[in-house]
């Protein structure tokens, strides 16, 4: 069986390799084609026509005891939430949270900040680290900031955040009130 393909497969490959053949049209214009037309010829092709690059040998420097310092354009950033606390419960019949982060150093022009909630992306990105939430689903959520360059890749992160939302009430019906009175 594997003899089979082995002869296949050459065959195969053998039946491949096309030829090349030229003419010129009415108007003078030389055209090329894979497929033998009237009055064309066929083309030897010589081993130099392929294309092969080299590449210069890669040179590696050590660096000895020195450390690789950040690019300018990607600062090293510390981020925290700093509130709400950690499975902080939040009572807002309205539903309304506020996110507070902290980040150092200060965020550079060409960066942004994004909030996740439960990793998705909640609203437009901004430079500042205060997010206003308002008609968030009561029970438990993450969140998260991000710290992205303009490119959208992702240059550092807050440690997620668990925080609880209670609402006792959500969309709720006025009570009638007797008329007259």
């Amino acid at each position: 069986m594997r003899t089979l393909l082995l002869f296949t497969l050459l065959l195969v490959t053998a039946f491949a390799q096309a030829a090349i053949y030229k003419w010129v049209d009415k108007d003078g214009k030389v055209h090329y084609s894979d497929s033998p037309i009237e009055n064309a010829q066929a083309v030897e092709l010589k081993e130099n026509t392929q294309n092969q690059i080299k590449l210069p040998p890669v040179l590696v420097r050590d660096l000895g005891d020195k450390q690789l310092e950040p690019a300018a354009d990607k600062p090293s950033y510390q981020m925290r939430i700093s509130s709400p606390s950690e499975e902080e419960t939040i009572r807002d019949n309205n539903g309304n949270i506020t996110i507070i982060g902290s980040i150092t150093p200060d965020l550079a022009s060409n960066h942004v900040l994004v909030l996740l909630m439960d990793g998705k992306v909640i609203g437009p990105a901004q430079t500042t680290a205060i997010f206003s939430l308002e008609n968030v689903d009561r029970g438990e959520h993450i969140f998260e900031i991000k710290a992205l360059a303009q490119n959208g890749k992702q240059l550092a992160s807050t440690p997620p955040r668990t925080i609880f939302l209670h609402r006792a009430r959500v969309n709720a019906i006025p009570k009638p009130k007797p008329a007259g009175g």
